[in-house]
């Protein structure tokens, strides 16, 4: 039992010890954690101590070959965290990129925004006139406009734009340290690519989302579309400044020409407004425009686009200023054009073609002269304004002068300014009178009358007596037309005056006689036509035809049949009594080798000045005026707008056949001759007999003081139906286009042996 008790403890080897019998041993090799008291083998002591010596080496020695080993071991540490960065960076940006690439709609239904349309006017020749829209010009292709404009461009903008993928990350490099070494960010590292994305797509906000947005876009624009597809887009499309958008509109904008005439020295301008369209325009700085051209000419150079002589003459290129706005009086029609539009054609959703019916050269013609006699006269004279409307007998306006100068304001005023027409309403009575049986030999007593409280004095309150009714008009006798005025009747007047063409309301008084109702130049001039084509009032219009860029025609005027409203008998005794008005009246300045005939007009204090004259081919009405009404210095309508009206009908038919008016009438020979009362000016409305206010020495306002006088009167409007005459009976309304029915003569007629 003793024996069966005793446990056998396992032992360690020791140095001379054997194994135990039972062989159950372990050595101080097989044990996990060593124990503290035991001791390694002298062997591997002293290995043991050689490895801590090696360790204990490096700490020990400092030496040079330690500092070679940390520099290199430096630069390596630095190429590590620096390809560390770059990976995390690029981690990020690819983060960045698909974050707000996801908030894009899908690539699938990307497509390039259709170009704002533009709308191209053209002459009846096909001259452009103006070119309107968002972009103020038409798409130029790359192979159409000058070389000098994408090279240019290309040399300051973009120089490797035919070698990047859409992203020019050397141009990005360059600009980053460009903008690091001066401290400021002055440049960018945008493509063109780039900026035709942003111009197409985004809005110019300066974020990272935006950035970003730009750059997909640029790669898309580089997979969908050629090099030259691009660049064409872009220089179509860019802001040039000025309102100038693409290379055309700035072309015409600022050198009066197209894209395909530009020249090196314009290209190098066009190219530098890039940077800062609004103030580098030479509208606005020339010189600051100049200087920005030649650092571009200089980058052509570098690139080797042009050579050193090209260069030399480029430079030498003096700076001028652009317009600040479009010149040109055909701009005027532009803008009237470009109002009817709509009512034609409704909204404009691509390029389209409007065939004007304006004559460019008659156009010109009529600008040079308004211009002249305001330049050699308007200081002397008090003369600051001009306008002149010229249509044929089919209604189709061949030029419009809206003002002096376009560039300085853009108020029309041959067709939005109302002015006081003067004595060139006068035809209309004296249409009025004839049609109620009245003849240009009829005899009106030329002398003072006063109707109520007003007194129709004639020019310097000279009378002549006894006049027949076409020198009564020839001379612009005041007294005889406020007679006939009251003989037919106001609302006659009216009734003949809207007939014609005046669209104005008039007002239904005996002061109409003198032209106190306001009109137009384009609608008084236009009242004139049937006249000059034998009675028929043919539609006014700027518009002959308009189609697309592919020949589609959209609109066109086909409007030929004009009604008649004179009679062929009374057009030829209105054309005759209106000849003396240009022979032997208040027009003589007009005259020249065609037979023509017209009014002049003068409004009170010479406040406007007007000749409203036709020949058998043309119907031109001039105005001169200030637009704030300031009278003129005796200027009146046998001046200024006859002299102005001359020149341009001299020039208009020159190699046209001569043609008389149409119409005939032979007048009566007169039983005893009438004294010549001599040639009279034009004789403006008097206001020298109407009653002042109490306290003041002028006299009341003329247009009042006429209206209260004709309601003292009993001058009211009354129905058309029933116009009274001056024995007081009903008069029916002229029938046009009948016979001429010789009514029974008033009183007035019998006492004057008419």
């Amino acid at each position: 039992m003793a024996k069966r008790d005793t446990r056998i403890e396992p032992t360690f080897d020791r140095p001379g010890d054997r194994e135990d019998a039972s062989g159950l041993s372990v050595s101080e090799d097989d044990r996990v954690i060593p124990t503290r008291r035991s001791r390694a083998p002298e062997p591997r002591r002293k290995a043991e101590k050689v490895q801590r010596a090696e360790r204990a080496e490096p700490k020990q020695r400092r030496g040079k070959p330690r500092k070679r080993r940390g520099f290199f071991g430096g630069i390596g540490r630095l190429v590590y965290w620096a390809f560390v960065l770059a990976i995390w960076a690029g981690i990020a940006a690819a983060g960045v990129v698909v974050y707000y690439g996801a908030q894009m709609p899908s690539s699938t239904t990307w497509a390039i925004p259709d170009r704002p349309p533009n709308v191209k006017i053209v002459s009846v020749d096909g001259q452009l006139l103006a070119n309107r829209g968002m972009t103020g010009g038409e798409a130029v292709g790359l192979h159409e406009m000058s070389p000098y404009i994408p090279q240019a461009v290309m040399a300051i903008e973009d120089r490797r734009f035919y070698s990047h993928f859409g992203v020019d990350p050397f141009g990005l490099a360059r600009a980053l340290v460009g903008n690091l070494s001066r401290g400021r960010v002055s440049q960018g590292g945008s493509t063109l690519t780039q900026q035709l994305a942003k111009n197409l797509f985004l809005k110019p906000d300066r974020t990272i989302e935006r950035k970003v947005q730009e750059v997909l876009l640029a790669l898309w624009l580089e997979q969908k579309h050629t090099k030259d597809q691009i660049l064409e887009m872009y220089l179509n499309r860019v802001y040039f400044g000025s309102g100038a958008y693409g290379v055309e509109a700035a072309s015409r904008r600022y050198f009066g020409k197209s894209a395909r005439d530009v020249t090196l020295a314009e290209a190098a301008l066009l190219a530098g407004l890039l940077k800062a369209p609004s103030r580098l325009s030479p509208a606005r700085d020339p010189k600051a425009a100049e200087a920005r051209a030649q650092l571009v000419l200089g980058a052509m150079r570098e690139e080797n686009m042009i050579s050193d002589k090209e260069l030399a003459t480029a430079m030498s290129t003096p700076a001028s200023r652009a317009a600040s706005y479009w010149t040109g009086s055909e701009h005027y029609v532009a803008d009237r054009i470009m109002e009817e539009l709509p009512g034609l054609i409704g909204e404009v959703r691509s390029d389209i073609i409007v065939d004007s019916t304006i004559d460019l050269n008659l156009q010109n013609l009529a600008e040079k002269s308004i211009r002249r006699l305001i330049d050699d006269k308007g200081k002397k004279l008090d003369v600051s304004q001009g306008a002149l409307v010229s249509i044929d007998n089919t209604g189709a306006v061949r030029a419009m002068v809206g003002g002096y100068d376009y560039a300085n304001s853009q108020f029309d005023r041959a067709a939005e300014a109302r002015r006081q027409p003067g004595s060139t309403f006068k035809p209309f009575v004296y249409l009025a009178a004839l049609e109620q049986g009245r003849t240009p030999d009829s005899i009106r007593n030329d002398a003072p009358i006063k109707i109520g409280k007003w007194t129709p004095n004639n020019y310097g309150g000279k009378y002549f007596g006894k006049v027949t009714l076409a020198t009564a008009l020839a001379k612009s006798l005041n007294s005889v037309a406020a007679q006939l005025a009251m003989e037919v009747g106001p609302q006659a007047v009216i009734e003949a005056a809207h007939r014609m063409g005046i669209e104005s309301p008039l007002q239904a008084n005996v002061s109409i006689a003198l032209g106190t109702s306001e009109v137009t130049p384009l609608e008084l001039t236009a009242a004139y036509v049937p006249f000059a084509n034998g009675g028929y009032r043919p539609e006014v219009h700027f518009i002959q035809r308009i189609t697309s860029t592919s020949g589609e025609v959209l609109y066109e005027n086909t409007k030929t049949n004009a009604p008649r409203v004179i009679s062929p008998e009374i057009v030829g005794m209105m054309n005759a009594m209106m000849a003396g008005t240009v022979e032997v009246g208040t027009a003589r300045k007009a005259a020249f080798n065609w037979p023509s005939a017209g009014k002049t007009g003068t409004s009170q204090n010479s406040r406007d000045a007007w000749f409203v004259g036709y020949t058998s081919n043309l119907t031109t009405g001039v105005w001169f005026g200030n637009d704030d009404g300031k009278p003129m210095k005796k200027v009146t309508g046998g001046a200024m707008p006859a002299q102005a009206w001359h020149e341009f009908m001299v020039a208009a038919h020159e190699g046209v056949p001569v043609a008389p008016l149409p119409g005939t009438w032979k007048p009566q020979p007169a039983d005893e001759p009438l004294a010549d009362p001599g040639l009279l000016p034009d004789v403006p409305m008097a206001s020298g007999n109407l009653p002042a206010p109490a306290g003041q020495g002028e006299p009341t306002d003329v247009t009042a003081a006429i209206d209260a006088a004709d309601r003292d009167a009993g001058f009211i409007p009354r129905p058309q139906a029933a116009v009274p005459s001056a024995s007081g009976r009903p008069v029916p309304s002229a029938d046009v286009g009948g016979p001429v029915v010789r009514r029974e003569g008033s009183i007035l007629d019998v006492i004057l042996g008419n």
